[in-house]
């Protein structure tokens, strides 16, 4: 089980050990077009008030940096669950560019790479405001055995920037079940290559695919927790999804 309410940040650039949190891609597969910058005074990441916040911007020189937060590392250290619910509350930047996200991947060393399932919970592109993606993908070297399933979600405009919402995934060996503020939004079979657990990542990145020249500068991503609830597999018949399963 992960409570991170982000009282504190224990975060490193590439370790999990004291640090709950690294700040890349466990399999250096860093992306868009805002480097993912490490720790520190002048680093991305910042907690104020029980909210972590991450801010992209851009230098002098036109570079920008932003920031990721994964619950894992490279060796396969980390935190998650193979069934269970995962949650975030967040509030999301404003402007074209954003590419905000909170999504699944799965905890094992980074050199195994066949058949490895994420969730993406929501991707929002900041472009379109009346709308976000949720998606499936299960990954092998091979694209001819990659798969994935999307679906655009639709939103009242403008809501995921003015108010904070939580995000969430319920896994089970039966289905995979995704919530907008704790109502079921879509529905998914659970592959049969999720023969592990899965840890959460959580990021700020730019483009994906749409220009940033209209991105505002700067641009913060509001975190108010991340949670993830284990259980075990349940009875043949598949336990209750999602929130019903959360201590009141």
């Amino acid at each position: 089980m992960l409570l991170e309410e982000f009282d504190e940040l224990r975060v490193s650039a590439d370790r999990i050990g004291p640090a709950r949190w690294t700040a890349h891609t466990p399999w250096a597969g860093d992306f868009g077009d805002a480097a993912f910058a490490n720790p520190g005074p002048k680093g991305p990441f910042k907690v104020e008030n029980g909210i972590l916040s991450i801010t992209a911007s851009k230098d002098k020189n036109g570079r920008w940096t932003s920031g990721l937060l994964a619950a894992a590392d490279a060796s396969g250290a980390g935190t998650g669950t193979r069934y269970g619910y995962f949650e975030a509350r967040m509030k999301m930047p404003a402007g074209r560019g954003t590419w905000p996200a909170f999504w699944l991947a799965a905890l094992k060393p980074a050199a195994m790479t066949e058949g490895n399932v994420e969730i993406d919970v929501i991707e929002y592109y900041g472009q379109f405001p009346s709308a976000y993606q949720a998606a499936t993908h299960i990954w092998y070297k091979d694209p001819q055995k990659t798969r994935g399933e999307a679906q655009k979600i639709d939103i009242l405009a403008d809501t995921l920037f003015n108010e904070f919402h939580t995000f969430g995934v319920d896994i089970s060996p039966q289905a995979i079940v995704f919530f907008l503020d704790r109502k079921p939004v879509w529905t998914q079979p659970t592959p049969p290559e999720l023969d592990g657990p899965l840890y959460p990542l959580v990021n700020l990145a730019l483009g994906g695919g749409w220009p940033i020249d209209r991105t505002p500068n700067p641009s913060t991503l509001l975190i108010d927790y991340v949670h993830v609830f284990a259980r075990d597999a349940g009875p043949p018949e598949g336990c209750p999804p999602g929130p019903a399963m959360l201590p009141p």
